[in-house]
């Protein structure tokens, strides 16, 4: 992988590379939480500020409204992280202190959603950031706020860009490739940043990625309609007439299935005008004046240019709304979200190159964010006419690729008519629809338009398109007149289509959310089953506890089963009526916080620096300074703030739990409790750990007592495994390369491998990548070693200079997985030479494995 790279000094930035309709948005309205929780540690008083930094006045008033908006499942979710204390501004709220004050930030989540541009001071209206501000004086009773190293010079306290560098905001960046020139770099170091957090599709070479999604994780979750089945036409004329028998089926499907308990989808096509000039709006009106003529309502067909916007205050996803047609150019980019939108028509002349890079986007969400019962219905269409169909597949790929998709999201089919060779190619080729190439000869003597100049450029014949088209509809044309050509063409289409679309989906469902994203796989230390090994290890399912549940209808299955959690054991725990005794004479002393250390040019190492205790001493003091009652109460949140997320203990049940020890406290505990949190917080959370594993450990064997839970055959070894970095090479492995472990654990597993009874071995991975025991813990054992005699042996390896506080958890729940798995798999835990008991020393354990 990449180094880090320092793009702000002294500021973690990240990035997660998420695809057009990926859900950027609930990804950041999550991240806000864990973010500040993180940061609460060392800055526990600091007011809780997001700055929202979008590229479009579009993007901007979306994302106020969705963030505003109580129905809506950003806002829902924000509610709930932060309990309904959340206020969302735009910049002019700020600067007329409209609800934002000193004393309102202090309470609250405060999120203020801006443009790029209005902290570019490019224009009156965005130097007012920079220019002092009365209504934002209570920020300047706060010392912080005036401290000269977080003023940005030359403009005053007051001013609201001062303000928000007094806060320290968390900033998001929606749609960050927008924003990494070296100017948007200082925009975001003027913020004076705690964290910045990118979103985009298409990250710079700049980014620091933690996280991809895939394009087939957003097919098996039913997010996006792909593939993009990619039509070509001989004329402008048959790619309007294509475009509206297809809409017109896929809202007959649309409503059949509704009928039938579906959603409710209209079905939009997106008409791509190509004007002479940027502010040309004639070419629009004659189009919309065309598709008029051919009996389509009015009110059904929309303009939507940057000069001219008819779709403004239209709720396009309402039943009421009879929208069905917009013409447009790029004015749909970044921001305009319609999953009804299922078709792109490009009208561009056919001599050109189809640009559809901005527009290909907008017809990839899916509708209700579901399967649909036709296979028409999940995908969406691009329909061309252009003699450079090569130039048009690469705009098209270019576009997925904007939106964070590749080159294997699209199929193609190739009108069977012949159209019109450039000069300079006299091959035309001619596509199947999975995208393979074959060179055709193209005859250039049958054209249906011709190349017009003048105002004549702009007309699309529309009486060579059949009156006949509204009639064409899922089965065949109601009249007598035989099917027109582009009917046949749209039937042509729906049948590979649907055929593709399949196959799409058994290689979405195929894969799994462990796969490696396609942007990944060249990078990662991808290691494969070795061939002799591989038929023996895909055979291997080894056994998992499950839990019977309830399906709720009525015709339960009586044997429904679930991969069992140990979250379920632990769902009427009560930790506040627990054990609170804990000695905190010995915790340690020293506290640190991890900082980047720059070692060269723009390479930095993580490294722990110890933290000053006076920099928290004004917090604490003011604490102490309280009554007994308010020392308790403040401490109290202080751990809590500390220990974060104990799911599925509440946070009720925590913070009760602490309250009790806190109370037993004296003033001088109290004191030291505040100087040593971090060590005071190590403790508490070692004992609720404790207390938690006991009553899983006695709520799971209650369960398998009463076949509640019991075991079946499960987990399955997977074709390729990517660890972190490899372990050197020993005989029988089962992978071109394992994962790397330690001393003993190499010395246990060679002497294993050079055994005679030894198949194969594998180093299991660690949590959410190998096997794990799903019991009153999840426990993940070292190895899987797999015998000649058709047994697989599970085993854990532990030093004898190890702390096995867990080795007898990890023990017990080992040998009972054994009891239930039956005779083909074993546990073993394995020491050096001083064992727990029912453990194993290792030469006791090579005489044991020898003979299985």
């Amino acid at each position: 992988m990449d180094a880090y790279k320092n793009n702000v000094p002294g500021v973690p930035h990240v990035c997660a590379k998420v695809p057009t309709a990926g859900g950027k948005t609930y990804l950041a309205v999550n991240a806000i939480k864990t973010i500040l929780d993180a940061f609460s540690a060392h800055s526990p008083e600091r007011p809780q500020m997001v700055v929202w930094l979008v590229p479009s006045l579009t993007i901007l008033d979306q994302t106020v409204k969705n963030l505003s908006d109580p129905q809506h499942p950003y806002r829902k979710r924000l509610n709930q992280l932060f309990r309904n204390r959340v206020s969302v501004y735009e910049k002019r709220d700020l600067l007329m202190g409209s609800g934002f004050s000193a004393d309102s930030v202090k309470d609250q989540l405060s999120i203020v959603v801006m443009s790029f541009d209005s902290l570019r001071a490019r224009n009156k209206e965005d130097r007012k950031i920079y220019q002092d501000n009365g209504y934002l004086a209570s920020f300047l009773t706060d010392p912080q706020s005036s401290a000269p190293g977080w003023l940005l010079p030359d403009y005053d306290a007051s001013s609201l860009i001062n303000v928000i560098r007094s806060l320290k905001p968390v900033v998001i960046v929606d749609e960050s490739h927008n924003a990494e020139t070296a100017l948007s770099i200082e925009m975001l170091v003027n913020l004076n940043p705690h964290f910045i957090f990118d979103l985009t599709a298409t990250p710079r070479n700049n980014s620091n990625i933690i996280s991809y999604v895939d394009a087939m994780a957003l097919k098996r979750n039913h997010m996006v309609k792909l593939p993009v089945i990619v039509a070509n036409r001989s004329s402008r004329s048959e790619v309007i007439e294509s475009a509206l028998i297809l809409r017109r089926q896929l809202e007959a499907i649309a409503d059949s299935q509704e009928a039938k308990g579906g959603k409710y989808i209209r079905p939009i096509v997106l008409f791509q005008a190509q004007p002479r000039t940027a502010d040309d709006n004639t070419t629009f009106e004659k189009i919309k004046q065309q598709l008029v003529e051919l009996k389509i309502p009015e009110d059904q067909i929309k303009i939507k240019t940057a000069g001219l916007n008819e779709l403004k205050g239209i709720d396009l996803m309402s039943p009421d709304c009879s929208v069905r047609y917009i013409i447009t150019v790029n004015a749909l980019k970044e921001g305009w979200d319609c999953p009804f939108a299922y078709i792109l028509a490009s009208l561009a002349d056919k001599s050109s190159a189809v640009d559809v890079e901005q527009v290909l986007g907008r017809v990839l969400r899916m509708p209700h964010v579901q399967q649909h019962g036709h296979d028409l219905l999940n995908l969406s269409y691009v329909f061309t006419a252009s003699s450079r169909f090569m130039d048009t597949l690469q705009s098209v790929v270019s576009a997925l690729n904007k939106a964070g998709f590749s080159d294997k999201d699209y199929r193609t089919i190739n009108s069977q008519e012949p159209i019109e060779a450039e000069a300079a190619l006299p091959m035309q080729a001619e596509f199947s629809l999975l995208g393979e190439s074959q060179p055709t000869e193209v005859v250039d003597d049958q054209l249906v338009d011709v190349e017009l100049e003048g105002d004549e450029a702009d007309v699309v014949d529309v009486k060579c398109i059949s009156s006949e088209w509204a009639a064409e509809t899922i089965e065949s044309s109601s009249t007598s007149s035989p099917p027109t050509a582009s009917f046949s063409f749209v039937e042509d289409v729906k049948s590979q289509a649907v055929a593709e679309n399949r196959e799409f989906e058994a290689k979405a469902e195929a894969s799994s959310d462990n796969d490696v994203p396609s942007d990944l796989q060249n990078k990662m230390n991808k290691h494969i089953l070795k061939e002799v090994f591989r038929e023996s290890a895909l055979a291997v399912q080894i056994p998992q506890f499950f839990v019977r549940v309830e399906t709720g209808g009525w015709f339960d299955e009586e044997n429904a089963l679930q991969v069992f959690e140990r979250d379920e054991l632990l769902r009427d725990f009560k930790l506040s009526q627990s054990d609170a005794n804990i000695s905190f004479e010995d915790v340690e002393s020293e506290i640190y916080r991890v900082d980047l250390e720059q070692l060269g040019d723009q390479n930095y190492s993580p490294k722990p620096f110890k933290i000053d205790a006076a920099g928290r001493q004004r917090f604490n003091s003011i604490i102490l300074a309280g009554s007994r009652e308010s020392q308790v109460r403040d401490v109290t949140a202080r751990i809590a703030q500390l220990i974060g997320n104990m799911y599925p203990i509440t946070d009720l049940e925590v913070k009760r739990y602490i309250q009790r020890i806190v109370e037993t406290m004296e003033d001088e505990r109290i004191r030291d409790c505040l100087e040593r949190d971090v060590s005071y917080v190590r403790k508490i959370k070692h004992k609720i750990s404790a207390l938690s594993n006991t009553h899983a450990y006695k709520a799971f064997n209650d369960a398998l007592d009463v076949d509640k839970i019991l075991i079946q055959p499960s987990f399955h070894l997977p074709e390729f495994i990517t660890p972190s970095s490899n372990a050197p090479a020993l005989p029988k492995s089962l992978y071109s390369a394992e994962a790397n472990m330690g001393g003993f654990e190499s010395r246990v597993m060679n002497d294993i491998a050079n055994l005679d009874s030894v198949q194969w071995w594998h180093r299991n991975l660690s949590r959410g990548k190998g096997f794990r025991i799903n019991g009153y813990i999840n426990h993940y054992p070292d190895f899987l070693v797999k015998m000649k005699s058709g047994k697989l042996v599970v085993i854990e390896t532990k030093g004898d200079d190890r702390d096995n506080t867990d080795s007898m958890l990890k023990l017990k729940l080992g040998k009972l997985w054994e009891a239930k798995a039956g005779p083909m798999f074993r546990y073993m835990m394995v020491f050096d030479q001083n064992p727990l008991d029912g453990a194993e020393r290792l030469s006791d354990a090579l005489k044991k494995l020898a003979l299985y």
